[in-house]
């Protein structure tokens, strides 16, 4: 029998645009220690991440609004989102509810994992295995420089106002 996951408890630490494709990056920051996960997500997730960070109300209630909406509807409250996986360079969580009828697991991206749980104020976590195998996966084409070395440097260059500023 396997061991339990370790899950480590992570924020969101804010989102960023990476300067060579200018697409949207949510950084994930382990919480009390200094790794960071950054997870390369889609222009309508990180808007959605975007406005749940600023608190800023959508005029029509967006995806995962309509998500949490029903989630309450249906009496289920999400416990937390877990970044539970990392194959073949793609993220996967896992958003665990409570009911009445007891837990359920779902299958999520790990942006809408995020976006919900923002919503929901539900706790973030990262498996540790995602942590030990995103530090030792390479971005394509880059051969001396792993891709946690890679966002450290771009995470040094920015000032902390930089961080959560995400320009749509």
């Amino acid at each position: 029998m396997a061991p339990p996951p370790v899950l480590v408890p992570v924020e969101v630490r804010g989102l960023l645009q990476d300067p060579a494709n200018r697409s949207p990056i949510l950084i994930l920051k382990e919480t009390g220690g200094e790794r960071f996960l950054p997870i390369w997500i889609g222009l309508f997730e990180a808007q959605a991440i975007a406005l749940a960070l600023e608190g800023i109300p959508a005029p029509r209630p967006l995806t995962h609004d309509l998500l949490a909406t029903a989630l309450d509807a249906c009496r289920a409250t999400v416990e937390r989102v877990v970044i539970s996986d990392l194959r073949e360079g793609t993220f996967f969580a896992t958003v665990e509810l409570l009911r009445d009828e007891g837990p359920q697991a779902l299958d999520a991206r790990p942006s809408d994992g995020v976006a919900l749980a923002l919503r929901c104020r539900a706790p973030l976590f990262v498996d540790e295995r995602v942590f030990a195998a995103a530090r030792h996966r390479r971005p394509e084409g880059e051969e001396t420089e792993s891709e946690e070395e890679r966002i450290r440097k771009l995470l040094e260059s920015l000032q902390p106002e930089d961080l959560g500023r995400y320009e749509m």
